[in-house]
This record gives structure tokens, C-alpha cells and sequence, in this order.
């Protein structure tokens, strides 16, 4: 339940084929709105991947609570020590609904942080920090992790690589942009057509990674080799 099979170097691989193989934005393309919106600037691109990276560690974190302890088939067994038994309860139809909740409430206390302490982030963001709450990412790597089944290292480790390489991406594509910003580009592709080329130019870095699997436990390389074997 909180460790599992994984160990540190399992850990590790998975922190880096979620950052550069599996990049939450350049593999899966969530986010999007936001990262097109605010990456005209580094300074901009960067308070918002760092407000991401957060909003997602966390929630990612308290929504593995709920699935694991209220909303998972007979996660409500722990209600055996008041007597209750709910063990056959499945709550799941409400999983959406409660993660959403948690990374809204989360985001309007970030929202309130930043406005605070960074006035001139806040302003810079607009109705793109709110926004946060609906950003498909973050709800998108909450449901990869419960539906991968991750353990609770490995779900924080995952879900804060994932904010990571979602920072990365959207850093990436705004120093590029303040660079073409002095370019001399064919005017039918300056603004978002030149940006969709670049990113699916990153895109396609990135995914010249596919298939090297950093992240696989012991346990599963044996049942492959045994499959093999069977195989053969």
C-alpha cells in the first residue's frame, strides 16, 4: 500500500520516463490551454508550471487518500472499527466529483497565496491561474494514478514528475517563443501556427523516447520472462 514492490531505483525510473518519455503534455497533450495561453513569456511560464507542479503534487496526494480510503471498492472497511460494515460499499460514481472538489478548493487557496506574496505573478496569470482547477492535466494524471494503482510513494513521485515535465514543456516552448519573438517568420505561420510547429517538434523529441519502460517493478519483469519462456 505505501511502498509496494518498488524500490528507490524503481522510483527514480519512474520520475524520469514521467518527466521526458511520458510527458504529461508533449505524450499525452493535456493542458493545453493554458500552456498555448501563457507561454508568450519564460517569467510567466514558469510561475505557472511552478503553480501546476504544486496543484498537482498535492492533489494528486489527497485524491490518492480518497480513492484508497472512500471512493475505491471496499475502501470503507476501516468503518469496521466503529462496527459499521460497508466493506461491499463502492462509492466510485462519485470519484470525479470529489477530485475535481479537491483540486478546486486547492487551487483557490494557491490563488489566494500568490495574490499575497506575488502580486505581479498574479496579474500576469489573469484567469489563467483559476483556470488551474479545470486544467485536464491534473485531473488526467490523479486518474492515471489510481487507475495505474500505484502505491503511495510511487503515486506522489508520479504525480510530481508529472507537474515537472508539464513545467518543463511550457518552459520550453516560451523561450523558444521569446526567441522567434525576433525572428523573421512567413507571416501566415507567426503566432499560433508557429508555435503548434514547434510543439510538435518538442513533441516528437520527446517521443523518440518511447518504449524504454523505466518504471517496471521486479515483480513484473519476472511474469514477463516467464511469459517468454511459456512462449517459447
Amino acid at each position: 500500500m505505501w511502498i509496494g514492490p518498488y524500490k528507490l531505483i524503481n522510483l527514480l525510473g519512474l520520475c524520469i520516463q514521467s518527466i521526458f518519455i511520458q510527458n504529461i503534455l508533449l505524450f499525452n497533450f493535456l493542458g493545453m490551454c493554458s500552456y498555448l495561453a501563457c507561454s508568450t513569456k519564460l517569467k510567466t511560464a514558469n510561475g505557472l508550471g511552478l503553480a501546476v507542479f504544486v496543484v498537482l503534487t498535492v492533489a494528486g496526494t489527497l485524491n490518492w487518500f480518497i480513492n484508497h480510503f472512500i471512493t475505491g471498492f471496499g475502501a470503507l472497511k476501516w468503518l469496521g472499527v466503529f462496527g459499521i460494515n460497508a466493506s461491499k460499499i463502492n462509492l466510485n460514481f462519485l470519484e470525479f466529483l470529489i477530485f475535481i472538489s479537491v483540486i478546486a478548493a486547492f487551487v483557490q487557496i494557491l490563488e489566494i497565496v500568490i495574490d499575497k506574496f506575488a502580486p505581479a505573478l498574479y496579474r500576469s496569470l489573469g484567469m489563467y491561474l483559476p483556470l488551474i482547477t479545470v486544467n485536464c492535466a491534473i485531473l488526467g494524471a490523479c486518474l492515471f494514478a489510481v487507475v495505474r494503482e500505484y502505491p503511495f510513494w510511487a503515486n506522489i513521485v508520479y504525480v510530481g514528475s508529472a507537474g515537472l515535465g508539464w513545467w518543463l514543456a511550457i518552459a520550453l516552448i516560451a523561450s523558444i517563443r521569446e526567441k522567434l519573438t525576433y525572428s523573421n517568420i512567413v507571416p501566415g505561420l507567426r503566432g499560433m501556427g508557429i508555435t503548434f510547429v514547434m510543439t510538435g517538434l518538442i513533441a516528437l523529441a520527446f517521443m523518440g523516447l518511447t518504449g524504454i519502460n523505466l518504471d517496471q517493478v521486479k515483480e513484473d519483469i519476472e511474469i514477463d520472462q516467464i511469459t517468454t519462456t511459456e512462449n517459447i
